[in-house]
């Protein structure tokens, strides 16, 4: 089995890909999912508990992911940690989804292939990249409630684009319209 990873920063369009992937046949594993259904483990609470403290939760015992998001995006050590716990998880999940899937080749949708050192795992890594600005107009759209500063600090804990652009094996470059990304995908894999 083929395996892809779609990575790239945070509002380069990687979801919008990804759904044109999987209308040309191509299975999506999306790893943002699959990771916040990690917190509704009783095991991985206590845990997330331990190293980011009991104000993570709800009143109802579930994570506040918000607050998790403010500790962890503005900290690069407790950054590092949440993945420590969280991704060795998902990759397990993303191996025993790849094997159920009746498809040639599978595709995992993560913004940190490079960060958490997973590009190994994967025989081809294709980066979305798109000009910063419709990026923070991209994130603004979907999380209003974030400010300018808010999409900067997040953009900030990601590996820089650039860098992932040149470690990718083939890189598609968004705009205003998906057209052109959409026939250059076509074209390449």
């Amino acid at each position: 089995m083929y395996k892809i990873a779609l990575t790239g920063g945070i509002g380069t369009g990687k979801t919008y890909l990804s759904k044109q992937f999987v209308q040309m046949g191509i299975p999506v594993f999306y790893a943002d999912d699959e990771a916040k259904k990690i917190y509704q483990d009783p095991k991985v609470r206590q845990s997330l508990c331990q190293v980011f403290g009991t104000e993570i939760l709800f009143s109802d015992g579930s994570v506040n992911l918000p607050k998790l998001s403010t500790i962890v995006f503005s900290d690069e050590q407790q950054l590092q940690r949440l993945n420590a716990l969280v991704h060795p998880w998902v990759m397990e999940q993303f191996e025993k989804w790849a094997e159920q899937q009746n498809a040639p080749t599978v595709m995992m949708e993560s913004a940190i292939i490079f960060e958490c050192n997973l590009n190994h795992l994967f025989d081809k890594i294709i980066v979305v990249d798109a000009p910063l600005e419709l990026r923070i107009q991209r994130i603004s759209k979907r999380n209003p409630e974030l400010t300018r500063d808010d999409i900067l600090q997040r953009m900030s804990r990601q590996m820089p684009q650039e860098t992932k652009c040149q470690q990718a094996d083939l890189v598609i470059c968004t705009g205003e319209t998906y057209g052109e990304a959409l026939r250059l995908q076509k074209d390449s894999i």
